[in-house]
């Protein structure tokens, strides 16, 4: 996107910072109940599973429809769970043999988490 818009920004890529658990570090964590923060791993945990499902040739719209029931029933209220191209987040393409990126945004709550990880 900087890139399209001729902006002189340079974005630099740095992996997530995690929870033992799986969460990622956010200052959003402190507004989870003890409830809510048991059940917040769910979404790594999900995410994982789908992706190794992805990686093993399951074809991929079967895969996200299950992870998006697995949060919803995991007490989530699901703004999105999708599969993108790494590159400029288009839409992916598992023929491509591009990289994928699938994003997440999922409120527990008041609380709005969001995560990614690489498929």
């Amino acid at each position: 996107m900087t890139r399209d818009l001729n902006q002189p920004v340079e974005v630099l890529g740095a992996p997530t910072m995690r929870e033992l658990d799986g969460l990622a570090m956010s200052s959003r964590n402190v507004y989870l109940s003890a409830d809510q923060r048991k059940r917040a791993p769910l979404l790594h945990r999900s995410m994982q599973a789908c992706a190794q499902r992805i990686r093993a040739g399951e074809p991929m719209a079967q895969v996200m429809d299950d992870g998006r029931d697995i949060i919803r029933n995991g007490g989530f209220e699901l703004d999105y769970l999708e599969l993108r191209d790494a590159v400029d987040l288009g839409l992916a393409d598992a023929v491509s043999g591009r990289e994928l990126r699938m994003l997440v945004a999922a409120r527990i709550g008041a609380t709005r988490l969001i995560d990614n990880i690489a498929v």
